[in-house]
């Protein structure tokens, strides 16, 4: 299949009109503010229009990025444009175009097949930080067809001995913070046989990548096979893509490498050892991001900042993932940046299921409708009829996970028939709009109310002294368990009495949602239990409170 034709496949839309487009394919400083959709009309047109021809044989980096290097070299691009832009807190910054991230990324494959003897299907666990390196590694492993295994920089001793064991993976790369846990572990993991270190310094047993790619290499070649639909980012060869997900999160490969990249934009990437709310917005004013995308518990963190200062000009789209994010906090977001939060639904398993797109009335809390890939539906429990648990039942779409491996028991799990269970719990309103209740391990039975938590962090957040909260179930000898709200205060209220406190954010809560939903037991906490990606341990809130009975 001709690779042009592929790529006119992949992308789903009409963009390439934009290759026509004289001079710098990238205004870099051009004021975006718009919800019009860029690849699309309107939601029920993409719902309609929609159709995917899946070639036998696909490679994301020579089908997607060698085709947009080509595709480069007609272009009368301007030097500052790139297709990868990297900065760090120290002035330090690396600039890519297609033609160099192709060459670089050859030469990491080179590395792997050659100097550590990898074929196609084994595994490589990669354990590095925000820098560009990690989106080397991603495309050498596409190149080779071997298997990536991302994970995070904040895994113990213990977790990276799991991975190895579990994935039996012969490869891992990593750097000098992680380097001596790997090193601890790595007698009792016998399909481990190449180590690869990111450090300026040599360390004895590793081969060092930072010197392995000065060296001049051959490429190879190889297949492999990705995709993912990208109505929702909304991307062209005009954005810039700034996704703030931790490297380990599946999240970092849908938005950091492959969205962006399909829709020839550039990624954007900020590292930083931690999430600076001050250094977001700084970020966001000074360079001229487009497209933002970042966790709920970001937004909470930044719309708590004085944003008076600082303008984006350039910002036109903002998305959210990994957790419901509260209407109160999207109402100040848009009140102080004029902007919409487009929240989407999805998992590891899925990509996007739901999502709020542009074109289409936005209804603050709802994860949006479906996704172009995906007919999702809604079970109703036959044993309670307050909560459905939505599922969808995909003819196989590419994007949707073959199984878990080696783990037959958990794959059956989530199958009903021709129907795949998230076991999450929601709904779905008059307008086909799908609504998170919470997961349905989350769920609170309380005097036979069932009681989902979002709907109460959402009216929590809304009192002017919560700047955060968790809900879970506390167990209670009349009731069997009650509503238990865990919460961070704002500054100017953590002086205030507090036991009065709690009784107006109580009563607070049952003005707005259903008397019974109110928390009846309130504890203040200087801060919640979260993964690397920003997601609330509810359930470590809620294995402390069942583990005192």
């Amino acid at each position: 299949m001709d690779s042009l034709v592929t790529m006119k496949i992949l992308l789903c839309a009409k963009y390439f009109q934009c290759l026509a487009i004289p001079g710098s394919m990238r205004a870099l400083h051009k004021d975006y503010r718009t919800v019009t959709p860029q690849n699309f009309s309107n939601y029920e047109s993409m719902k309609q229009d929609f159709k995917l021809e899946i070639p036998e044989y696909f490679n994301f980096a020579k089908d997607v990025l060698d085709q947009w290097t080509n595709m480069e070299k007609v272009w009368s691009k301007d030097q500052s444009d790139c297709t990868f832009w990297w900065i760090n807190g120290n002035g330090e910054e690396v600039r890519w175009s297609f033609e160099e991230l192709g060459s670089l990324s050859r030469k990491f494959a080179n590395i792997l097949t050659e100097a550590c003897g990898l074929q196609r299907g084994d595994r490589v666990i990669l354990l590095l930080p925000k820098i560009p390196e990690w989106w080397l590694a991603n495309i050498a492993c596409l190149r080779t067809g071997t298997v990536l295994i991302p994970g995070t920089t904040q895994m113990t001793q213990k977790d990276i001995l799991y991975r190895l064991q579990s994935s039996k993976a012969k490869c891992i790369i990593t750097n000098e913070v992680l380097a001596p846990a790997v090193d601890a572990v790595a007698s009792k993991c016998e399909n481990l046989h190449s180590k690869l270190i990111v450090s300026q310094s040599p360390r004895e047993g590793w081969e060092n990548l930072k010197e392995m790619m000065k060296e001049k290499t051959k490429y190879g070649s190889i297949f492999s096979a990705y995709f993912l639909f990208l109505f929702w980012l909304d991307l062209t060869p005009l954005d810039v893509m700034w996704n703030t997900s931790d490297t380990g999160w599946a999240k970092s490969a849908w938005s950091s490498v492959f969205s962006p990249w399909i829709q020839g934009a550039c990624v954007f990437a900020h590292y930083l050892p931690r999430f600076e709310p001050t250094s977001i917005l700084q970020t966001l004013s000074k360079f001229p991001i487009t497209v933002f995308c970042s966790a709920p518990t970001a937004y909470r963190m930044l719309v708590q900042n004085d944003k008076a200062s600082y303008k984006f000009k350039s910002l036109k789209h903002c998305v959210s993932a990994g957790e419901p994010i509260n209407p109160e906090v999207t109402e100040q977001w848009r009140n102080r940046t004029g902007l919409d939060i487009y929240e989407g639904y999805g998992q590891t398993e899925t990509v996007l299921i739901c999502g709020n797109f542009k074109g289409m009335k936005i209804k603050p809390g709802s994860m949006g409708k479906p996704s172009p890939a995906f007919d999702v539906k809604v079970c109703i429990s036959l044993s309670r009829k307050i909560f459905n648990n939505p599922i969808f039942r995909p003819n196989r779409p590419l994007g949707l996970f073959t199984h878990y491996i080696d783990n037959p028991t958990k794959t059956a799990s989530t199958l009903r028939g021709n129907f795949y269970i998230t076991g999450d719990r929601g709904y779905m309103d008059e307008d086909g709009y799908f609504w998170f209740v919470s997961r349905a391990d989350d769920i609170i039975l309380s005097s036979g109310y069932r009681i989902g938590p979002f709907e109460v962090e959402s009216a929590l957040i809304e009192h002017p002294a919560v700047a955060e909260s968790a809900v879970v179930s506390s167990p209670d000898p009349i009731r069997g368990e009650v509503v238990k709200a865990f919460i961070v205060l704002n500054p100017d209220y953590k002086s205030h009495d507090q036991e009065q406190l709690k009784k107006e954010i109580q009563e607070h809560v049952k003005r707005n949602t259903a008397p019974y939903k109110y928390p009846r037991k309130v504890e203040f906490i200087q801060e919640l239990p979260k993964t690397i990606s920003g997601k609330i341990k509810r359930n470590e809130l809620r294995k402390k409170e069942w583990e005192t009975i």
